[in-house]
Parts: C-alpha cells; sequence; structure tokens
C-alpha cells in the first residue's frame, strides 16, 4: 500500500512564493550592481572603457589594474592601520557593550533601564558635532612616547579606536540587552545555585548563549570601522597612520584620474570585509533570525 501524496501548495501560494524570490532577486541584484560594474571596470583598460563606455563588450581583460592598485598606493600600511584600528575597536566594543547589557538585562540594577535608553541616546548624536571638541580634548590628554609620537592622544591609532568604540557602544548594548531578556532566566537561577558567582555567571554561563549575536554584531562592527573616513582624516595628521579607505586618494591624479584603476583600488580595499562576512556568515544569519521563530 503506497503512502498517498503530499498535498501539494495552491496555486495562489506558488505565485506568491514566486512574486517573492523575484522581488529579492532584483534588490539584491540592485544592491550588487555598483560593485559588479566596479569589477568589471577594474579588469579593463581606461582607453577601451573612455572609447566604447562602460558597458560595452571587453576587448581585453586583465588583472594588471589590481597590481599597479596595490603597489602605487602603499595600500600594504594602509592595510595594518585599518586592522590596527578595527580588531581591537571591535573586540573592546563587544568586551564593554556585552558587560553593560549583562548588569542592565540579567542581574536586574536600579536605573537599568535609565542607563540603557543613555547609551541608545548616544547613537542619536551626529558624529559631525562633537569634531572640533574632541580635536581640542585630544591634543590636551597626554601619552606616553611608547603610545603616541606626538605625547597626546592627537594623532595617534588610540584617538580613532577610543572614538569608535564610544561610537559604536550605544549600538550594541540595545542589541544584546533585548537579546540577553530572551534567554531562559533558570539557566542562570540554576547556575547560582550551583554557586556560580557573578563573573561565572557573565563570562560562563551568558557569553557562550550569544555567541549568534556577537558574531553578527562583530560583522557589522568590523565592517562600520574598517570602512571609516572621517575619524582617520581628523584625528590623523601623518599619511602613514591614516586607514586604507584613505589610500584611494593617492590613485588619484592632479589633472588625471583613471577610474578603472580607481575601482581596481575599491575592490581591493573592500575584500577584507567580504573575507570577514563569509567566515563568519553562518553565525549572522543565525544572529539576524534570532527570535523569528518559536520553540
Amino acid at each position: 500500500m503506497t503512502a498517498p501524496a503530499a498535498p501539494s501548495a495552491p496555486p495562489a501560494r506558488r505565485r506568491g512564493r514566486f512574486g517573492v524570490h523575484l522581488f529579492l532577486t532584483a534588490v539584491s541584484l540592485t544592491f550588487l550592481a555598483p560593485l559588479l560594474l566596479a569589477v568589471y571596470a577594474s579588469l579593463r583598460p581606461y582607453q577601451e572603457t573612455a572609447a566604447h563606455g562602460y558597458f560595452s563588450l571587453p576587448r581585453h581583460l586583465s588583472l594588471d589594474y589590481y597590481k599597479q592598485a596595490f603597489v602605487d598606493s602603499g595600500m600594504s600600511k594602509y592595510f595594518l592601520n585599518s586592522l590596527v584600528i578595527a580588531v581591537p575597536g571591535v573586540l573592546l566594543t563587544l568586551f564593554l557593550a556585552s558587560f553593560v547589557a549583562f548588569a542592565v538585562s540579567r542581574l536586574r540594577i536600579r536605573g537599568g533601564i535609565v542607563l540603557l535608553m543613555v547609551f541608545t541616546a548616544g547613537n542619536l548624536l551626529p558624529q559631525q558635532v562633537i569634531v572640533t571638541p574632541l580635536y581640542v580634548l585630544f591634543n590636551k590628554i597626554p601619552l606616553p612616547y611608547w603610545m603616541s609620537d606626538s605625547l597626546t592622544m592627537y594623532d595617534s591609532l588610540w584617538a580613532v579606536i577610543a572614538v569608535q568604540v564610544a561610537f559604536q557602544l550605544g549600538f550594541c548594548v540595545f542589541v544584546l540587552a533585548n537579546f540577553m531578556r530572551t534567554l531562559p532566566r533558570e539557566i542562570l537561577e540554576a547556575a547560582i545555585v550551583d554557586g556560580a558567582g557573578v563573573w561565572a555567571q557573565y563570562w560562563r554561563v551568558t557569553l557562550p548563549l550569544c555567541r549568534p549575536a556577537l558574531a553578527a554584531l562583530g560583522t557589522l562592527q568590523f565592517t562600520w570601522m574598517y570602512n571609516d573616513f572621517l575619524w582617520g582624516l581628523v584625528f590623523l595628521s601623518e599619511g602613514d597612520k591614516l586607514p586604507v579607505t584613505s589610500a584611494l586618494n593617492n590613485l588619484r591624479g592632479q589633472f588625471f584620474t583613471d577610474y578603472n584603476l580607481l575601482a581596481a583600488g575599491s575592490v581591493l580595499v573592500a575584500l577584507p570585509t567580504i573575507l570577514v562576512f563569509l567566515l563568519l556568515q553562518r553565525h549572522f544569519i543565525a544572529g539576524l533570525t534570532l527570535g523569528a521563530s518559536k520553540g
């Protein structure tokens, strides 16, 4: 006796799913179009695109522009500067944010909601408003010679890291606090019964359960800090300390700019963020879909 065939989806539902997939495909291609055009242009000589246009069929494709962009812009040292800013900035932001989120959501401290509102409100402040006050402040904060050549916080990577952490902390606290509230309180109560202190409750119980949320936030934070251009330009006066986003300026000529070469440089600059997303893709998607279903 054969099992009955599973009922097929109604035609209306199939058409609805097809429409949703078509819409998502169109949106994805819209967002990918600038990147695909940059990659396409970086593989073609400028003379060819100048004569036939950027949307013409290619006559010659090569990777010469990538080598030229990497060498001419001195991109290796700028890559290192951006990593020195982004990696410690992300780790410090997630560590401090998880601390505050744990205190607000799990310890039930007095004024926790107000504290969370203060951290969240910090994201509403436009960054450009405090550029001048921070510039004056960093010029007055002394640092030892082994931390800063200028003996102040200005013109040091510490200034950029501090600003990045300060501005990104509120968003991370907001996300992690709301995520920690969804964790079963029985797990924490069981840890308390077993004699776990506050540090053990945070480090050994709560933080491992927040791995998807931390991975999602880490991916976003690395992208934002790595791609930032404003703070490096404001607080770093020496060209050798600037982040990699500023290296693209070295590919612009005084009287002529090869935009195909500039496109190759832009693709090279974007590679680390793409690599980080691919490495954390599974955790990133899991963090985005948390709370989407019950059970």
